[in-house]
């Protein structure tokens, strides 16, 4: 049995995001509030998504603009004490995503006892936050020194904030990670948080890898989450749970539980 199909059996995943507030030392960060505040409002979202029926949740630090590409230690030792603080409330499969850290992923999941991890590990990109190289031979390996072969790995193949060096199709980039860096299953984004990518990438994707699961990593929305189910194997949401659908809000209870209805309709 694959990794992904022992967190997600055979259903199509909607995997929904608790973006925590920005982590101390960030410059967004809410000095105030603290750390407890950070907990408090990550446990909302939280409650709002699994009371709506997500079949799972993954906790990144959205909020930690600008991002870094290799993340101060504060930060990954935050979500892991928020992280611990929901451990309790948690009642579905969870991942987590230190933007954009793989080994700091890895780190995090094994600490906290993740299903799996969502990270940018091919590739060669130049991107808003300096030249972005993927690193794939690393994380793997970290996790298995880590004793969590168990974490299934979620490769992200085209990079939000950045634009990839390689001039190959994403199809044939697709189906090359998928050969040299054994991922569990591959992401298709949008340009940034919150934005789709064309359906046509999606379909060529999922044309070449028909037996690697291929999700939907950004800007599905309730009137698209049919024709994106049509094609892919399941997909990450963020933006569009949140009140008015904007990335920066909480989670609105009813527009989640409104997603979860046309997710159950496109699944059957």
């Amino acid at each position: 049995m694959t990794n992904f199909r022992r967190v997600f059996g055979d259903t199509k995943p909607v995997i929904a995001m608790v973006h925590l507030l920005p982590l101390p030392g960030t410059p967004l960060y809410d000095e105030e509030g603290g750390v407890a505040r950070i907990v408090d409002e990550a446990r909302k979202d939280l409650d709002a998504l699994q009371a709506a029926g997500v079949d799972a949740v993954m906790f990144g630090n959205e909020n930690d603009r600008p991002y870094e590409l290799n993340v101060d230690m504060a930060s990954t030792s935050t979500m892991a004490f928020v992280i611990g603080q929901l451990r309790p409330r948690i009642t579905v499969p969870f991942g987590v995503n230190v933007l954009w850290d793989p080994m700091s992923s890895i780190a995090l999941a094994a600490a906290t006892g993740a299903s799996f991890i969502r990270e940018i590990c091919t590739g060669f990109y130049a991107s808003d936050m300096g030249p972005w190289v993927g690193r794939s031979a690393e994380p793997m390996r970290y996790r298995n020194r880590l004793g969590r072969k168990d974490v299934a790995m979620l490769y992200n193949l085209s990079a939000e904030f950045a634009h990839s060096l390689d001039a190959r199709p994403l199809p044939d980039r697709a189906r090359s990670a998928v050969f040299s860096s054994i991922p569990d299953a591959v992401l298709v984004s949008g340009a940034i948080t919150g934005e789709a990518a064309p359906m046509a990438q999606l379909e060529g994707v999922k044309a070449v890898l028909p037996t690697t699961p291929v999700l939907a990593n950004t800007g599905v929305r309730h009137e698209t989450v049919g024709d994106v189910f049509r094609v892919a194997d399941g997909c990450i949401v963020g933006s569009s749970l949140k009140v008015d659908g904007n990335t920066w809000n909480p989670v609105d209870p009813a527009r989640a539980k409104e997603f979860m209805r046309l997710a159950h309709i496109a699944r059957a």
